[in-house]
């Protein structure tokens, strides 16, 4: 994953027998000062959910806690949700 090909990524849970439908979205954005940051919003699909910013030293330092945060989230069963990049 290059630093400048995936910004925002959003995944989707739905199991039905579950009454499961829950939204995870993991974003790298410049904080005001211009440092990246990693934004993580999460909930139920359709309802507003809870949002995490969490500040990095540098964009590679915010690429790793994304790509880890995606592989803890893919292990739980979310997926990617088509269209998003």
């Amino acid at each position: 994953m290059s630093d400048d090909t995936i910004q925002y990524l959003v995944l989707d849970r739905v199991e039905p027998a579950c009454n499961m439908a829950r939204y995870y979205v993991l974003a790298i954005e410049p904080s005001l000062f211009g440092n990246p940051t990693l934004i993580r919003e999460w909930g139920r699909i359709g309802y507003p959910g809870q949002r995490r910013i969490e500040l990095h030293d540098n964009q590679s330092c915010a690429v790793e806690a994304l790509e880890t945060w995606l592989q803890r989230k893919r292990r739980r069963g979310y997926q990617l949700r088509n269209g998003s990049t």
